[in-house]
């Protein structure tokens, strides 16, 4: 590696790390910070990164894990519960869309496969900034955040075919129907090669893997996945990012995707910094100055066509009027995805400079502007329906029949459990237990064996790593009881007992091996260890001194004698 790239690396870095932490306190989406630090360190402004083309090869592998992360992040069962949602309503958006981007664009003089292209941009939303401000809103299971995340889940699958169909818009082809029956022959070669190894050969490589417990060799593996996919579909003709979207695909139905999951998000979050950074670098600030009409008019009505196809999407689900309206405020951006289409544009001839930089400042406005509309959007479709269209919103909701909403009965929340974490015998002795007395148990365990043994006894069952904090979230560690930890690698176990404490207020109790580890993890927060080698000291004790006739009552004194002797030196030693 070259000194310029260490450079440019710390430059941009530094630079990404103060802005973020401003945008932080002003409430701005983090991934506008690392396109405004890519303006600021690229070419048309300070000029600090001198070979623009370093970091754009770093962010080729953000292109690729990101949708690497996206494709680990759906569920087939999931699509299944809200169908109507994600593939009814988000084809509508996605027609409507299209439709009005493609006719503004033709009255502006764009050809028509530029137009159905540039269409093709508008209609993604930023599904990581939506769902963010969901989330913080507590948002995500009302109705307008249902319906938003099944219309931004059918978008992220919607790239998968606008990547396929972008060549042909560019006309690359002199047969369109031989090239479409090739294209055709290819997707099939890949779902074939999805199903074969999502059912037999990708579950077979993990469960493997994961069964001796190195975690290099488990990330090593994962990632092999990753690029050979995305290899493969490359020397299929197709995209990098496609292949990386289907091993993603394959992973998520493993019993090691959570797993997967939280060991490439580092990955992801760094290499998406640089995919962010690098098109900041394409944007030229100057066109905010030399035109600013022409942006802040043209991200106008990008926000209010975005919002009125979205609006009619989910009113035509006979949604009311209200919630359409909600929904459409929360999708009038332009996402992350369109970043990648874009870029695919320019190489194809689908986009000038001139219209990419426009495209790129217009949608940077947009993704500045949704915290601070979906903060408002309640008050918004208030306002609109209540004050501006009185009659209106009644009139639409009585047209199809809306009816008003019914609750959604929730699921009952998993709290008040005892999560093991290592189901080996200790582990079981602790579930049986529980269980025998109606305490619901909740397993994290590594071993895919004594996982699928927790499976088959009915415990809600993660595989993965405990140290991950998503996998700690998975199985509810905020909210439960009493959290048993029973590893028996003494470093592992004071790791989780750290991970544990930071995140939840149950009793922690931990197993240790011999009594000389006790005090280091009480010092990580444990509330209760019990150590093997002093217990099978006192079991011994108890065995010697009921044979000289002891009373089992002063046994027991003794025993809680020591015990209390034991943690009073633990504790002495940690302070």
């Amino acid at each position: 590696m070259e000194d310029g790239l260490y450079k440019e690396l710390v430059v941009v870095l530094a630079l990404a790390v103060a802005i973020i932490l401003l945008f932080r306190r002003l409430k701005m989406p983090g991934v506008l910070g690392f396109i405004i630090a890519g303006m600021i360190a690229g070419p048309h402004m300070l000029g600090w990164v001198d070979k623009v083309e370093r970091v754009n090869e770093l962010a080729e592998f953000g292109m690729i894990f990101l949708l690497f992360v996206i494709g680990m992040g759906f569920s087939l069962q999931e699509l299944a519960s809200i169908g109507t949602t994600v593939f009814v309503g988000g084809s509508l958006q996605a027609l409507f869309t299209i439709g009005l981007s493609t006719g503004v664009c033709t009255m502006l003089g764009m050809p028509l496969p530029a137009a159905i292209f540039t269409g093709f941009l508008v209609t993604l939303s930023s599904t990581a900034i939506v769902l963010r401000v969901l989330q913080e809103k507590g948002r995500l299971d009302s109705p307008v955040g249902r319906v938003t995340s099944g219309i931004l889940i059918f978008q992220d699958i919607l790239v998968v075919p606008m990547m396929l169909v972008v060549p042909m818009l560019a006309g690359k082809s002199s047969n369109i129907g031989g090239d479409l029956l090739l294209l055709l022959g290819k997707v099939l070669l890949l779902l074939t090669a999805v199903f074969a190894c999502g059912r037999w050969a990708v579950p077979r490589l993990l469960r493997t893997v994961a069964r001796g417990r190195n975690k290099e060799l488990f990330i090593l593996t994962v990632v092999l996945l990753c690029f050979a996919a995305a290899w493969g579909t490359a020397a299929l003709g197709l995209s990098l990012a496609l292949g990386a979207f289907f091993a993603g695909l394959i992973i998520s139905g493993t019993d090691q995707v959570h797993q997967a999951a939280d060991m490439v998000k580092p990955f992801h979050q760094l290499f998406m910094s640089f995919f962010f950074v690098s098109i900041g670098m394409l944007v030229d600030p100057a066109l905010f100055v030399s035109a600013p009409a022409t942006v802040l008019g043209l991200a106008l009505l990008v926000m209010v066509g975005k919002t009125l196809a979205g609006f009619l999407a989910v009113w035509l689900l006979r949604y009311p009027v209200r919630t359409a309206l909600q929904c459409g405020l929360a999708l009038f951006q332009v996402g992350e995805f369109s970043f990648v289409l874009a870029l695919g544009g320019i190489s194809y001839g689908l986009l000038t400079h001139a219209q990419h930089q426009l495209f790129l400042a217009v949608s940077i406005i947009t993704m500045a502007a949704t915290p601070m509309v979906m903060a408002r959007s309640r008050r918004i479709a208030g306002g609109t329906f209540n004050t501006l269209l009185p009659r209106t919103g009644q009139a639409l909701d009585d047209l199809l029949s809306v009816q008003a909403e019914e609750p959604v009965p929730e699921k009952p929340p998993v709290k008040d459990h005892v999560l093991i974490i290592g189901f080996g015998l200790p582990g079981q002795q602790v579930a049986w237990a529980a269980q025998s007395v109606k305490v619901r148990c909740v397993v994290v365990e590594e071993d895919p064996d004594l996982a699928e043994l927790a499976q088959q006894r009915g415990m809600l069952t993660i595989q993965g790593d405990a140290t991950q904090p998503g996998v700690l979230e998975k199985a509810h560690a905020a909210l439960a009881r009493a959290v048993v930890v029973t590893l028996p690698d003494p470093v592992q176990a004071k790791r989780v007992v750290a991970e544990v404490h930071a995140c939840s207020k149950a009793r922690l109790l931990v197993r240790a091996r011999t009594a000389a580890s006790e005090g280091s993890l009480y010092a990580k927060g444990a509330n209760e260890v019990v150590s093997e080698d002093l217990e099978t000291g006192l079991l011994l004790m108890d065995r010697v001194l009921r044979s000289y006739q002891v009373p089992k009552g002063r046994v027991a004194e003794i025993a809680d004698h020591l015990r209390n002797i034991r943690q009073l030196e633990a504790e002495a030693a940690t302070s």
